[in-house]
């Protein structure tokens, strides 16, 4: 029997906590390989680089940098080089550090890792560790939870078969508590976010005017959906892992009917 073979990436960089967390986590069960971004490309969203060339920096074996990279294009041109012959069995991007539920999986990098993953009919999850104020907790926490549930769902997978079809990815969101603390798993939908406006003017010192997008607090309304008891943000306040299957088909369908009647 061959041996399975992960392929993991982020949008935190190469360097980042999280990634090196997920290596180690996923080193018992299958043969890791890393194409991460050079450096941080949070809320890149599902973009490709078109406008400029990128090479792959090697950095040990199976580990690579893809040269100002997004982790589409990790994903992307490691399908090219690197699996050309055999496709990886499955995609993991993350640990990312800090949520990625309701409506900011649009904007994540991390979940767009994993959409490349499943256009290209890899099976695939997006893993991020929930956090406190500023993501202070991150280090105490040592991603020890995101990690178990991490092995436990590859374990799963590996044994028999991923549990969605084509183009479907699994979004998992990890509570900032330690392992004992967790109370379980929970299947959810994807939550309402609120969301605001929130960025700063500065001037530099020669009086430019330059703004910096802030870091928003983790709000969100209540949202239910008869399908579904639980959204992502209910089942990590308390304190579940959120895993929540999501699609990349975005059309309205229950408004198809109104449209009709109302382009008449």
């Amino acid at each position: 029997m061959k041996q399975a073979t992960i392929l993991v990436t982020n949008d935190d960089g190469f360097e980042s906590a999280g990634l090196h967390a997920l290596r180690e986590a996923l080193r018992p069960y299958a043969r890791v390989v890393t194409v991460a971004p050079t450096i941080e490309k949070s809320a890149s969203g599902h973009s490709l680089t078109l406008t400029r060339p990128l090479r792959f920096v090697e950095l040990e074996p199976d580990f690579y940098k893809l040269d100002d990279g997004t982790p589409s294009d990790c994903v992307f041109l490691s399908l090219k080089k690197l699996f050309a012959e055999r496709k990886p069995d499955l995609v993991i991007s993350g640990i990312n550090k800090g949520a990625n539920m309701g409506e900011d999986i649009t904007y994540s990098g991390t979940a767009a890792a994993a959409m490349e993953a499943v256009l290209q009919g890899i099976p695939a999850i997006a893993v991020s560790q929930v956090c406190r104020s500023q993501c202070n907790d991150v280090d105490r926490l040592g991603y020890r939870l995101a990690k178990e549930t991490v092995a436990k769902l590859v374990e799963r997978i590996l044994r028999g078969e991923y549990p969605l079809p084509d183009r479907k990815f699994l979004n998992v969101n990890v509570p900032p508590i330690d392992p004992g603390e967790c109370k379980g798993w929970r299947i959810t939908h994807a939550g309402r976010r609120a969301y605001g406006n929130d960025a700063q003017v500065h001037y530099n010192p020669r009086g430019l005017e330059y703004y910096w997008i802030g870091l928003p607090r983790l709000d969100w309304h209540p949202h239910p959906h008869p399908l579904s008891d639980w959204s992502d943000f209910e089942a990590v306040r308390e304190n579940y892992v959120s895993i929540t299957p999501i699609q990349l088909d975005m059309t309205a369908y229950e408004e198809i009917e109104r449209l009709k009647e109302w382009i008449i």
